[in-house]
């Protein structure tokens, strides 16, 4: 499991004792990978804290992005599944098993806001649902894809797909789930969409207007840098 931490100290601590507890009830053999994408608020010094139940801690220098601290994390997993999720288990760890089914099925599963069996219990500001659409429309418009939701946080990746996937992305913020989602299709590989239960955080460090644009040029970034390795 690879979670994306950047000055996360006040919700880190919970959201792992949370994700350890339901880990170890499934008696599952596992990995917590804590990527500190450059915080200055100790979330490092939060999540060593539980090394004795088995996390390993990441630090980058700098706050690089989602995107640049998922392909850090992906690249020192060891599992045979890699699972994705935000810090402040917006999506909660349980949906694990809403999950796993799919995997045999497609090598990408995205849990997702957006379809009828999603469950949300805490909506977004209607502004930051609006900007949300918006994006969703555009990338679609542009065929990058057809799904309802990229953007939640909670992913199930095949642990090889995974790693050679996220090797190969060049987004370091939050547009990296457009391009993974576009690039797994390029290579011919199945990504299944799941409704998953989501409680939206009001910390949320997305940015509704700056961020929505500078994902919206992100898409376009990618498509020209892979068309130029082509």
């Amino acid at each position: 499991m690879v979670l994306p931490a950047f000055d996360e100290a006040t919700r880190l601590g919970p959201s792992l004792g949370r994700i350890l507890d339901y880990l170890q009830r499934r008696h599952l053999t596992f990995e917590v990978l804590v990527v500190d994408d450059g915080s200055s608020d100790g979330t490092a010094a939060i999540a060593q804290g539980f090394a004795a139940r088995g996390v390993r801690v990441l630090s980058l220098d700098t706050n690089r992005g989602k995107g640049a601290a998922l392909r850090a994390g992906v690249a020192a997993s060891r599992g045979r599944r890699v699972l994705i999720s935000d810090a402040d288990l917006s999506t909660p760890i349980e949906e694990l098993e809403r999950l796993e089914p799919w995997l045999e099925r497609a090598p990408l599963v995205l849990g997702s806001r957006a379809l009828t069996d999603s469950r949300i219990t805490r909506r977004q500001p209607r502004h930051r649902e609006l900007m949300g659409k918006l994006f969703n429309g555009l990338i679609r418009a542009l065929g990058v894809t057809d799904l309802r939701d990229t953007q939640c946080g909670f992913k199930l990746l095949d642990g090889e797909v995974a790693r050679s996937l996220f090797a190969a992305l060049t987004i370091d913020r939050f547009a990296y789930d457009v391009e993974l989602v576009w690039l797994a299709r390029r290579r011919g590989l199945g990504v299944v969409e799941v409704g998953v239960a989501w409680h939206d955080s009001p910390a949320s460090k997305v940015h509704p207007l700056r961020d929505a644009s500078r994902m919206l040029l992100d898409v376009l970034r990618f498509r020209l840098r892979h068309r130029a390795r082509s």
